[in-house]
């Protein structure tokens, strides 16, 4: 072979491999058909053995132990769909209902892809195409900046220290959109979105299009202004193994797999371990509820890269890692004080798991 088709066949090669390789939104990657799903009006829902898996069976009591000292009400691991463990703690059972709290973001984000999807909205829209202006106390050019999309991503720019409050007059201008990345409640303002675009209430499009589809329980319930979704732990469970299925429900396309892949990775420049709502491993910094502050490093050290969460006030998780087929439901008091989303508990959580899957 000459020198030069040699080269030129190294080339086409490299080339070919370089357009092969995945980018940042690419739908995650299970194996659609060989996931489980549970039926939608049965409690029937199948099992895998710990054994099956060849797992470390011995480190399921130490991984138990820990989960009842730290709080807990209910621990579940799936893999593909099927239940590998299921623990209750403390009197809570499996028709036991518990809040979500920040958890619950990752609802409106999907319903909001849902809404999207079906053309009732368009999220790089600005949000006053759909509130009408004054839904903040803004000047009207910066109200203007703010899209749905920030409103998923945390940038929409407004002040993060004025509490939970979002009537207008709560909700005031530091930055403008995009520029900045801060943990607000003012997301709750996608629930108004949907429920104007859709001509319904935020209830019955939810139910609807994403709760009654997946065979989930539970209602949004309004605490003090936030609106807190409580369920038990098997409801939380179907929607993390949604997710996990790039949207999908069995022949049903719930969630558009682009809109879910562009949900569970980095969603702006600020706070690469954010995309809509879903917390993000495996990036090189972090930021953090009510801080401005970056950390480097990854979100959950001992957590696998590619894990991917949906995070709540005192420990409320749903953990989702396509490269191990798992997801991971955690719900419970706080394992030690009181905390936002993040806390120590996740990586010493974490650093259980894998003694016991690997």
């Amino acid at each position: 072979m000459k020198p030069t088709y040699f080269y030129l066949l190294i080339l086409g090669l490299v080339f070919s491999f370089s357009c092969s390789t995945e980018d940042d939104t690419t739908p995650n990657d299970p194996e659609p058909e060989t996931i489980y799903f549970p039926p939608i009006n049965s409690d029937t829902w199948e099992t895998k053995s710990i054994s099956d898996l060849n797992w470390n069976e011995d480190q399921l009591q130490p991984l138990l132990d820990f989960l009842e000292e730290k709080n807990t009400k209910s621990f579940m691991i799936l893999h593909d769909g099927k239940i590998v463990e299921e623990h209750y703690f403390n009197g809570h059972t499996n028709s036991t209902s518990w809040y979500w709290a920040s958890a619950g973001k990752t609802l409106t984000t999907a319903v909001t892809g849902i809404a999207e999807d079906n053309d009732l909205l368009d999220i790089e829209n600005k949000v006053s195409d759909y509130l009408g202006t004054g839904w903040t106390s803004a000047p009207l050019e910066k109200e203007n900046l703010i899209t749905s999309k920030n409103l998923l991503s945390m940038t929409s720019g407004l002040d993060d220290t004025l509490g939970d409050d979002v009537s207008s007059g709560n909700l005031q201008y530091v930055a403008d959109a995009g520029s900045r990345w801060a943990y607000h409640n003012v997301y709750v303002k996608l629930q108004d979105i949907v429920a104007e675009a859709s001509n319904s209430t935020w209830n019955d499009y939810f139910n609807t299009n994403l709760r009654n589809k997946i065979g989930m329980s539970g209602s949004w319930i309004d605490l003090a202004g936030l609106s807190v979704y409580f369920s038990d732990t098997r409801s939380m469970a179907r929607f993390g193994l949604l997710t996990y299925a790039n949207g999908k429900w069995e022949d049903d396309q719930i969630v558009s797999e682009n809109y879910i892949a562009a949900a569970t990775h980095t969603s702006q420049n600020v706070n690469l371990a954010y995309g809509y709502m879903w917390w993000l491993n495996g990036k090189p910094s972090y930021h953090l509820p009510q801080s401005q502050l970056e950390f480097p490093g990854a979100l959950i050290p001992d957590a696998p890269n590619d894990m991917f969460a949906a995070l709540g006030k005192n420990d409320q998780k749903i953990y989702v890692v396509p490269s191990k087929k798992l997801v991971i439901i955690r719900m419970g008091q706080a394992a030690d004080d009181h905390n936002f989303a993040l806390s120590n508990f996740d990586n010493e959580l974490w650093i259980k798991i894998n003694a016991l899957i690997n």
